[in-house]
């Protein structure tokens, strides 16, 4: 689609009893969260990424695939550590590789994952479908993504369950499908304008997207980015996502060479810290889902990670559950507190809210203090002043749910008693 939508460079949630739909085109400024820059295109961030690794002395080799992994005296691939791959390019070439340490950054295929650990779960509760093309009712959500060559990519998101009965309801083809349920966007229809042309056949779709394995390491090996765990394109965080991976697999890696910590404590570490992060965003998506009164798209038990739920969040549970719970074992009751009270992140605020109460209660904004309950809320705030308390819950939320995009994460928050020597030249492990 040919789009003559220009500057869309921030997220914002608006919406109204009358009006279901989340506006995520203003406010640039309100917090961290809720502005990114404009969409990258991807094909160009690849290619910057991949040349700096070459600079830095990495051996790239292009249209080359990775066909089959061997390992250790062929044993178990659960128990194994792998020792070659076998690749073929594009010219019909093949060979083995031997190696040492493996990352596995190969995106939804995930070879060591699908393949061979046989680890990969999807989230029952974020089954969705999506549909988009080059060009809501209250069932799914919209993207509208314009990208460097006068394209703009707008799909449309809604559960597995929904796009069955749609499509039985109605057309049933990929393109149609598609084309119908643009017209329950009218806001993105506005978007669009008179002078949007869609692409004709450009439709693409995808499904069984929202996944994790049960383990992210293994003997001499790590799984970053979406080889790892996928949860939803919700904020288009993956390539975020995927920088923490890469830089937890590099930390924990040298710090096993380095004899920093085992390699089974450095597997440990990076379990964790992905657990971590996936969880985390995993709730950013919920509250979002939940906001938008999505509850067939709320998470089932069996979605979360008990382990890494309470590591993530472990410290804020007197807030969200209560200072006299003491049950440890995740319960619905508990994930459901803890997305309620997270949902607050996309109350809709304005930029000149921010400021009025920035003005009044300016050091309750930093994004590095306490996390304050309702209590807390109530002995500072006028019982009338809603826009304080509204830009408060936000932040709050915001600092809950951080999901640890920065490197800043690694050095302050400590993983089973480790953070991350982040420095030039001396890249690893050391104790908290």
């Amino acid at each position: 689609m040919k789009a003559s939508v220009e500057g869309i460079n921030a997220l914002c949630y608006t919406q109204t009893p009358t009006s279901p739909y989340l506006d995520r085109i203003a406010q640039h400024g309100m917090c961290p969260l809720c502005a990114f820059p404009p969409s990258k295109f991807r094909a160009e961030a690849d290619e910057l990424m991949i040349r700096h690794a070459e600079k830095q002395g990495v051996k790239v080799f292009e249209e080359t695939r990775v066909t089959d992994i061997s390992f250790e005296n062929g044993a178990d691939p659960a128990e194994a550590r792998p020792v070659s791959a076998t690749w073929s390019n594009k010219s019909g070439e093949t060979g083995t590789i031997l190696f040492d340490w493996l990352i596995d950054a190969s995106g939804r295929q995930g070879i060591l994952s699908t393949k061979y650990l046989k680890n990969r779960i999807f989230r029952e509760g974020l089954r969705n479908v999506a549909a988009y093309g080059y060009w809501t009712d209250k069932t799914g959500w919209a993207w509208l993504i314009p990208l460097h060559n006068g394209t703009t990519s707008i799909g449309v998101v809604m559960h597995q369950d929904t796009s069955i009965r749609k499509k039985q309801e109605g057309p049933s083809g990929l393109e149609e499908h598609y084309l119908e349920q643009l017209k329950l966007a009218p806001d993105l229809q506005a978007l669009i304008g008179d002078k949007g042309a869609y692409i004709a056949k450009s439709v693409r779709g995808t499904a069984d997207y929202s996944y994790h394995a049960t383990q992210y390491s293994g003997d001499h090996y790590r799984l970053i980015g979406d080889a790892a765990a996928f949860v939803d394109p919700l904020f288009s965080s993956g390539v975020h996502v995927a920088m923490t991976g890469a830089l937890s697999a590099a930390a924990t890696i040298i710090g096993s060479m380095k004899g920093q910590i085992t390699e089974l404590e450095a597997q440990s570490w990076h379990d964790a810290k992905i657990g971590i992060c996936q969880t985390r965003f995993l709730m950013v998506v919920l509250s979002a889902y939940r906001q938008m009164h999505h509850q067939g798209n709320t998470a089932v038990l069996s979605d979360i990670d008990s382990t890494s739920f309470e590591a993530a969040f472990e410290k804020f549970r007197p807030i969200y559950q209560g200072e006299h719970d003491t049950s440890t074992k995740l319960t619905y009751e508990e994930l459901s507190k803890m997305i309620e009270f997270t949902r607050h992140l996309f109350t809709p605020t304005t930029h000149q809210q921010f400021q009025d109460v920035s003005q009044r209660v300016g050091k309750l904004l930093d994004l590095s203090g306490p996390v304050m309950g309702p209590d807390d809320l109530a002995k500072v705030l006028d019982s009338e002043d809603s826009d304080a308390k509204a830009v408060l819950q936000r932040i709050n939320s915001l600092k809950i749910l951080s999901n640890d995009t920065s490197p800043d994460s690694f050095t302050s928050e400590a993983v089973n008693g480790y953070v991350v020597r982040l420095e030039r030249g001396s890249l690893g492990l050391v104790k908290a």
